[in-house]
């Protein structure tokens, strides 16, 4: 494999990098940036892991932003260009069963050794050997990390590995033997997931080089967890926003803080400032304000817990129970097509937010005869069980994606709701586009509340620092 080329230079290429990084969510401000150009220049370009680690010690802010970051630095500063070995793109042909076969063999004996030099030159191997797909001629060609992953099946090789780890220390003690084998296993998929990790990063290499650094670094690279919409999102992005709950929470009580001071002046009293413009000949110049003694608001949070959207819900349940020293009471309610509440478990639930919506749909009674929501029911045995939580000085959040399974919404139920409370507001998980499809009643429920469309983390932010009352 060839050196890498300096296309648009050092600063263009780290230029890139933060650009790209932006565009994914990352906080990144000229100072961060002029401290990644003087990094780089303190350390050099002749070792590129020292340039990584630099880059990111003075970019990154959260270690959680490695999962952004160390992709897209492969694309603008990568290990080198072109094929392995120098071979051009033309010249490569789809590897054969004998290929595949020996290819194998020796990716046994790299994991066997951990030889990460060699990892790296098998996975440029493997893409130009089975990745390709296209033409060159018609512009459609590129490579595939799947197609090289499916071909080669490196997880198939747990046990040749094994057997080559256990040959080379013959002769060592032997006791302990199933505890020894279980941790060799769990290290050789390790370094197996590593492997395929550096087939996904060479893949996305080739095609950078064909179609630009800076579109497949934008468009093949995950976003960060806040901006994956809850609908779409994996358990290590679900996992990565409730460890984010406490930090985001504290943010947003700096912001309610603010607003509940600024709400503390109230309007003119006119009466007053008349008064005090005796003084001054009739001329009020100073404005007195009525002092407004606001009582802390009282919270109702009514979530939706089936399916795909109990993600989405459980995290908002989370945030909110961290915001509670905001408010003068919260009540939490948790529904499938059975309404309970569930306060005591979302506060209980702060010491292990990952087993929430277990203990949610375990202990608590949310569902009835069937497990698809029912929101007409949800919302007439609220209406029927719980209104008295409603009041005067409460807002109502209701979190779902007002999906009904073709069964009555209820309409009148959440009349009643909104008849009782300060404010009602409805956060949909679902994009506007997705709100008059199938059996979504979204449009019938906006008719009666504030509905609002709230896809990731970064929007339910936004809107529960604009939306919570003061």
């Amino acid at each position: 494999m060839t050196a890498p080329q300096d296309e648009g230079g050092v600063t263009g290429r780290l230029t890139g990098l933060v650009g790209t990084l932006r565009s994914h969510g990352l906080r990144i401000g000229p100072g961060e940036t002029v401290d990644a150009a003087a990094a780089l220049e303190a350390l050099g370009l002749t070792d590129r892991e020292r340039i990584r680690e630099g880059l990111a010690a003075a970019l990154l802010h959260q270690e959680s932003q490695r999962a952004v970051f160390d992709p897209v630095f492969d694309l603008y500063f990568p290990l080198g260009v072109g094929a392995p070995d120098g071979r051009g793109d033309h010249a490569r042909e789809d590897g054969g069963d004998a290929d595949r076969n020996a290819l194998r063999e020796r990716l046994v004996a790299a994991l066997a050794a951990n030889d990460q030099a060699l990892l790296g030159r098998l996975a440029a191997e493997a893409v130009d050997g089975f990745g390709g797909y296209g033409s060159s001629s018609s512009g459609t060609d590129g490579y595939s990390s799947y197609q090289t992953l499916s071909r080669l099946r490196p997880e198939t090789l747990l046990t040749r590995v094994l057997a080559a780890l256990r040959a080379g220390s013959t002769g060592q003690e032997t006791g302990g033997a199933a505890f020894t084998d279980r941790l060799d296993a769990d290290e050789i998929r390790r370094r197996i997931e590593g492997f395929r990790e550096r087939v996904r990063t060479e893949a996305r290499r080739r095609v950078a080089e064909r179609r630009g650094t800076e579109e497949i670094a934008r468009r093949a690279v995950a976003t960060t967890a806040d901006r994956v919409d809850f609908l779409l999102a994996g358990r290590a992005h679900l996992d990565e926003l409730r460890r984010a709950v406490h930090p985001l929470a504290r943010r947003l009580a700096t912001r309610l803080a603010a607003r509940r001071r600024r709400a503390a002046h109230g309007t003119i009293d006119l009466r007053r400032t008349l008064r005090g413009s005796l003084s001054t000949g009739g001329v009020p110049m100073r404005p007195v304000l009525r002092r407004r003694r606001p009582a802390r608001p009282e919270l109702v949070l009514l979530c939706d817990v089936s399916g795909s959207v109990a993600g989405f819900a459980n995290f908002t349940m989370l945030l909110v129970q961290a915001l509670h020293d905001q408010f003068s009471k919260v009540r939490v309610f948790a529904f499938v097509n059975r309404v309970d509440e569930v306060t005591d478990l979302v506060s209980r639930g702060a010491a292990d937010p990952g087993g929430l919506g277990a203990r949610i749909l375990g202990q608590a009674t949310v569902t009835g005869w069937h497990g698809s929501s029912d929101y007409g029911t949800s919302l007439g045995e609220f209406a029927e069980r719980f209104l008295d939580v409603v009041g005067p000085r409460s807002t109502v959040f209701v979190l779902g994606d007002a999906r009904t399974n073709m069964s009555d919404p209820n309409l009148p139920a959440l009349r009643q709701i909104a008849g009782r409370a300060r404010q009602v507001y409805w956060l949909n998980p679902e994009g506007r586009s997705q709100w008059s499809a199938g059996d979504s009643a979204a449009y019938a429920y906006a008719e009666l509340v504030e509905m609002h469309e709230c896809r990731n983390a970064r929007q339910l932010s936004a809107l529960i620092a604009r939306l919570l009352p003061v």
